[in-house]
């Protein structure tokens, strides 16, 4: 097992080289990979930019004779990303490492997301103090700032790259010396939640805990949702307990915290067992005031601190989201239910709350009537969302998914 040192050994093969010294320095074992494609690399990496490009299905001659730089990187990335899954996928791979421009971390990056979360994965990158969610994605990757250009070694990169290696020594020793957690046996629960459902998912979490699962929380802000939907294709998750889509109601109507289309289909696809409700569907996300369409002014908002602005959904779009929300479920392949709490969907979804607008309510639950399968099962509880019943009743739910052949009891303790 190794640290994959990946990136583009002809533009930056003196950093990749001093970073490979650093880390057998440090006793861990390096695989080099070469990612170049303008000169010859400065020195022979164990893993040829050949071999790299042929991952991608391409020839490298021929790409070098074509001359095109972007088709390159971006041939050079699946090409890495195949090779990190496979390396990883054969008990070889340890961590991964790379150092880069705006290329190199696209590069390497690629590599980073197609492992697993748990597996140290670092980036020394030159855009590592700016916007980097298109490298991170929904992985567990470390930015590391370069301060200076990676273009050559001077009393600043060296220290950066020390770091660096030193970082990625102690990532890779730890996990070989620290045992796993007791709670690494446990069966995971996916649950999603969101400020104004927290009372809700804590409560559910506690009972989940209490009848033997392990449970991550994933807060609903788009990324929440995509990383959420990530683990479970993954196959680490066992059950869901989707309490908080209102990143629906963000890719529908354009606010800022969208996962996608694609959100509430992965359980789905898995067919794994889960439970969905309506948690704060009642809002759509912007930020500051300012931030807000013009087209949407005359709307009802709330404002949640400066930089956050609710906009409240109003019942043609409650509608629209019933019947997305009724299509996923009836296409799901496993156990799934859907509970919905009749008293409101959110903290300030209630009688004498900002939010508290029945008619809106009302076509959301009509339209998941209509539109659901007979298959689906649908609970209906004159509850608000955040009522501790309406937790216990969810949670109940999902352990009878789970496990149809017994009687599951929740321990409230």
């Amino acid at each position: 097992m190794s640290v994959l040192l990946i990136g583009t050994l002809d533009t930056k093969g003196t950093e990749f080289a001093y970073v490979r010294n650093r880390l057998v320095a440090l006793g861990a074992s390096v695989t080099v990979a070469d990612a170049g494609v303008l000169g010859p690399p400065m020195f022979e990496p164990d893993i040829s930019r050949e071999v790299l490009f042929s991952l991608a299905g391409a020839k490298y001659e021929l790409l070098k004779a074509g001359g095109d730089r972007g088709k390159a990187i971006a041939l050079a990335s699946e090409g890495a990303a195949k090779l990190a899954f496979e390396l990883h996928r054969q008990g070889k791979l340890t961590g991964v490492l790379s150092l880069g421009g705006s290329a190199g971390t696209t590069i390497g990056t690629a590599a980073m997301r197609a492992v697993p979360i748990g597996v140290p994965k670092l980036m020394v990158s030159t855009l590592a103090s700016g916007q980097v969610q298109p490298y991170v994605g929904t992985r567990d990757v470390m930015m590391m700032y370069s301060v200076v250009d990676i273009s050559g070694l001077n009393r600043i990169s060296r220290k950066v790259l020390d770091n660096a290696a030193a970082a990625m020594a102690g990532m890779i020793n730890a996990r070989l010396q620290v045992p796993n957690s007791p709670l690494e046996d446990k069966p995971i629960i996916a649950a999603t939640m969101f400020g104004v459902t927290t009372p809700c998912v804590e409560a559910s979490r506690k009972f989940l805990e209490n009848a033997g699962y392990e449970v991550l929380v994933f807060h609903a802000t788009g990324t929440g949702g995509r990383t959420m939907e990530g683990l479970i294709r993954d196959g680490l998750v066992a059950g869901v307990l989707d309490i908080t889509t209102t990143e629906l109601a963000d890719e529908l109507v354009g606010g800022v915290l969208s996962a996608g289309p694609d959100r509430l289909t992965a359980a789905a696809i898995a067919r794994i067992p889960q439970v969905i409700s309506v948690g704060a569907l009642d809002m759509v996300n912007f930020g500051p005031p300012e931030t807000v369409p013009e087209k949407y002014h005359t709307r009802r908002f709330y404002q949640h601190n400066p930089t956050v602005t609710l906009m409240r959904t109003t019942p043609d779009e409650m509608d629209e989201l019933g019947k997305e929300i009724a299509q996923k479920a009836s296409a799901a392949g496993g156990p799934t239910a859907i509970m919905l709490p009749l008293r409101g969907v959110s903290a300030i979804d209630a009688e004498g709350k900002s939010f508290w607008w029945p008619e809106a309510d009302q076509a959301l639950f009509q339209s998941i009537r209509n539109w659901i399968a007979p298959a689906v099962d649908v609970t209906e509880l004159d509850l608000h969302i955040n009522d501790p019943a309406f937790a216990a009743a969810c949670v109940a739910k999902l352990l009878e998914l789970l496990h149809p052949h017994t009687t599951d009891r929740v321990q409230q303790g």
